[in-house]
């Protein structure tokens, strides 16, 4: 058995700069400010207590150097230490990791298995999803529900008894034979529900047969894959699939593919009683305008079956006569002059959960751009049921060549000032290939039509996804339909392979966002607050009114414990009422900074009078002015109970960003912040009651500890104050953490170069240490073998192209060094991929192991689109 390769339509490789992480380039510029500030406080409150000690001791009280004056040294250099560790954000890289680790183990519940941490935070800026239609806007579960059959339109299964013997059994033969063998139906745990197995359209035409009373397998045994003379397998150019057999000591051509390509084709077709009718061009027209266009309408995807004989005798009308065996490579003249059997349209019902999810995202500022392989009726039919479309909306439908013919020149080339023209209107790409959606999202991606550039989401599940999958900011792979190479060049796995679960995967991502924003408004408080007070404190009294174990427990409090209780809030649907953030949105917005500067002026307030006034207002004695060895103070112990009171009754008002009053909505659907919470408040109560010298703490009593809730609390009602503060008036210029990312140059072309793969992937790079930014890589199963599209050459027989069966999904048993490849490349591919693979998806053979000319072309092209596969 022979099999002809497929036309190869591939994008021209290039190189493009692909952006790193925009969240990692703002937290990085924003931990960089705040470490330069941080660290410069910290210089001068050390070089302030230093000089004002020498002051005080060598000129003031004229005393001479004695080495006991060492230990006083050593504290002030702790004090700016510790001012410094506390200014440093060095739990900004914690709170992102966690933040991100979580969202990928909940998102996991969500149907989402995230490949790359970047591409949960990248979801959050997502602007646009450019979605295939079969399998995730619709339900993939196809049957055939209209037929037209020697000019009968039937709407319900026909009987097999009323269609013409010769055409009854043509059909069923076609149907039966020119199929993938490891499409099947079986049947389930429900009677009343058939399983589908294998190609989804070729399971609905198998059903048609089972319909109509017919045994498909009956049929298989009868023709076995061996006794083919040769396969023309589907692919996304010839949007068809023929199968050659012996037939009647001739050969017979079955042919089935999209209605408008196979009955261009047609020169023949079966009339009323099953008489055989020349095929016009009129009568094509008027078969288009009155049963495919409707049918198209309907959302129906039509297909037309049709045949052709190869006889050594006498020939009818509709045969060739043959004397020797015909030149199968010649395949346009062998695939013509067909006669067509019937046309039938095929039901692949929107799932019904699909547009209320893509109305959430038109909410969420997010566009939804169908690419889809089918007829341009049937993708707007689909389009206005999903919701993408309206009937008032004035955006275009194009299909693949009408697509191209705008966005290229005169030379072929496609030009980004055509590009830019066509795709803010474009809703609805029809009958396009892989190279389309290529195009597509490039130009998409490298467009400076508008200020910031679109960050693109993409689904995909064939082989020839793959370029687009890797070039978009975030590529969905099928977890079910999806072939290995997909899966490979994918961030994110669907495992359900629905589109409402890309919507979860926004609102993770901009939960994501919110975590980390949530955290930085906390912590930047905390920060403020405590710097500014050892700084004033060194100033004013030559000491720190915190010591430095206290502001260590305060740095494990804002830190660690913070990170933790913050980054690990559930997502809401308030999250989709909001526009996405954008790639040159500051991190930290105005409604943050006013929240921030409001609660860090009532907090200095609050301890300054403390410090200056609270021994005499609470009647305790003062601990300004105390020698090193003496015992700690109640007055320093209120101050930094109060500070953490207030710190952590912030932290409530923290889980707040946006201007929200109430600051417990939702409080207890996170059992990790009230446990934390709790948790840390209990600690505080042991540290200030049997802290002692340990912490330079001395007990409290129940009066004093009111006192010190009272100011606590009374951060909730500040909060409330400060809220009540229109934002507007806030200075755009007090908007912190602007961050754009440099650009990184890869290959990102349908050839992936080697060298790709030992490149880190952008994004996955994180955060250990704020300042020194050392940086680990997150290691998801990067893609280690890269399938090479292979150009299209009409080879003769005697040339070496290694071919296996192209319906046998397991490897060739009669072995070889190709084989032996391919085998090491498919125990190379990750668990994760094979966790989800399909029972059809492909094999593929490493860049390194074979050369282009021993790929087996016909396997991959067969299931190279199923979007578009019949």
């Amino acid at each position: 058995m022979n099999h002809v390769a497929a036309p190869s339509d591939k994008p021209a490789p290039e190189s493009s700069h692909k952006k790193k992480s925009v969240l990692q380039a703002k937290l990085t510029k924003l931990a960089i400010q705040i470490g330069y500030a941080g660290s410069t406080i910290a210089v001068m409150t050390v070089i302030i207590l230093i000089i004002q000690f020498c002051v005080q001791t060598f000129v003031i009280e004229d005393k001479p150097w004695r080495a006991q004056y060492v230990n006083n040294l050593v504290k002030h250099l702790i004090i700016g230490v510790t001012v410094l560790v506390v200014a440093v954000p060095e739990g900004l890289p914690l709170a992102v990791t966690l933040s991100l680790a979580y969202s990928v183990k909940k998102m996991m519940k969500d149907n989402n298995l995230v490949r790359h941490l970047d591409a949960c935070e990248t979801m959050g800026n997502a602007t646009a999803i450019c979605s295939d239609k079969t399998g995730t806007l619709t339900t993939n579960r196809m049957t055939v529900v209209q037929s037209y059959i020697c000019e009968k339109l039937c709407k319900v299964t026909p009987n097999f008894r009323d269609i013409p013997p010769e055409v009854g059994e043509a059909l069923v033969e076609a149907i039966s034979v020119n199929s993938a063998f490891t499409s099947r139906i079986m049947p389930s745990q429900d009677p009343t529900v058939t399983m589908q197995v294998g190609n989804k359209t070729e399971c609905a035409l198998l059903g048609f047969v089972l319909a109509l009373g017919q045994s498909y397998e009956a049929v298989r045994e009868r023709n076995t894959e061996e006794s083919f003379t040769r396969v023309y397998t589907f692919n996304s150019v010839r949007k068809s699939m023929s199968t050659v057999v012996p037939h009647k000591g001739g050969y017979r051509l079955y042919c089935k593919g999209a209605s408008e390509i196979v009955l261009k084709k047609c020169a023949f077709i079966y009339g009323h009683s099953g008489r055989l009718e020349k095929f016009t061009r009129d009568m094509q027209e008027r078969l288009v305008r009155q049963v495919i266009e409707p049918m198209a309408c309907d959302g129906l995807r039509t297909i037309s079956v049709a045949y052709r004989d190869f006889v050594p005798g006498k020939a009818e009308i509709n045969q060739v006569h043959i004397d020797q065996e015909p030149n199968w490579d010649d395949e346009d003249n062998i695939v013509n002059n067909l006669t067509c059997l019937c046309v039938v349209g095929i039901e692949d019902p929107v799932r019904p959960e699909v547009p209320e999810a893509i109305k959430k995202c038109q909410k969420a500022g997010i566009t939804v751009r169908m690419v889809t392989g089918d007829n341009v009726n049937t993708a707007r039919s689909i389009a206005v049921k999903c919701g993408i479309l309206k009937p008032t909306d004035d955006f275009l439908i194009l299909e693949g060549k009408e697509f191209n013919a705008r966005v290229r020149d005169a030379n072929g080339e496609i030009q980004q000032s055509l590009l830019d023209k066509v795709w803010p209107k474009l809703r609805v790409l029809a009958r396009s290939s892989p190279t389309d959606k290529y195009t597509l999202v490039k130009g998409m991606i490298e467009s400076k039509a508008f200020d910031t550039r679109e960050v693109v989401a993409v689904t995909g599940d064939g082989t020839n996804d793959g370029p687009a999958l890797k070039k978009a900011d975030v590529g969905f792979a099928m977890g079910i339909a999806g072939t290995d190479v997909a899966k490979e060049a994918s961030d994110i796995i669907l495992t359900d392979d629905n589109f409402s679960s890309i919507v979860k995967a926004v609102m993770w991502g901009r939960n994501v966002y919110d975590s980390i924003a949530k955290f930085l408004q906390f912590q930047l408080t905390v920060n403020v607050v405590a710097v500014i007070v050892a700084f004033i404190g060194a100033c004013a009294i030559q000491d720190s009114p915190l010591k430095a174990v206290q502001m260590l427990w305060v740095n494990l409090i804002m830190d660690t414990l913070a990170s933790l209780a913050l980054a690990t809030e559930m997502p809401t649907p308030d999250l989709l009422q909001r526009k996405p953030y954008g790639r040159t949105k500051p991190l930290i917005s105005r409604t943050m900074m006013k929240n921030i500067l409001g609660q860090a002026i009532y907090q200095l307030f609050i301890i300054f009078s403390l410090l200056f006034v609270g021994d005499r207002i609470l009647n305790i004695p003062s601990g300004r002015g105390q020698a090193l060895s003496t015992e700690p103070s109640q007055h320093f112990t209120i101050i930094f109970n109060t500070f953490v009171m207030m710190t952590l009754f912030n932290e409530i008002n923290a889980r707040k960003i946006h201007g929200q009053r109430n600051v417990f909505q939702g409080l207890f659907t996170n059992p990790i912040f009230y446990s934390i919470w709790i948790g840390t408040a209990a600690s505080q109560v042991v540290i200030i009651q049997y802290g002692g010298l340990a912490f330079s703490t001395s007990g409290l009593s129940l009066d004093q500890w009111l006192w010190c809730l009272f100011f606590g609390a009374g951060t909730l009602v500040w909060g409330q104050l400060v809220t009540t503060v229109p934002t507007r008036k806030i200075p755009k210029k007090l908007s912190w953490g602007r961050g754009q990312p440099d650009p990184e140059t890869i290959q990102s072309g349908p050839e992936y170069d080697n060298d790709l793969d030992k490149k880190p992937r952008a994004g996955q790079i994180l955060w250990i240490r704020g300042l020194t930014r050392l940086q680990t890589q997150v290691i998801g199963g990067e893609l280690q073998e890269r399938l090479i599209p292979v150009p299209y050459s009409k080879t003769s027989t005697d040339q070496a192209i290694r071919v296996v069966n192209a319906f046998r999904q397991g490897l060739d048993s009669r072995g070889s060094l190709a084989d032996a490849a391919l085998a090491e490349a498919l125990r190379k591919q990750t668990a994760l991929a094979k966790r989800f693979s399909h029972s059809s998806s492909v094999e593929y053979e490493p860049r390194e192991t074979l050369a282009p000319a021993d790929l087996d072309v016909e396997r991959l092209s067969s299931h190279s689109h199923t979007e578009t596969a019949v």
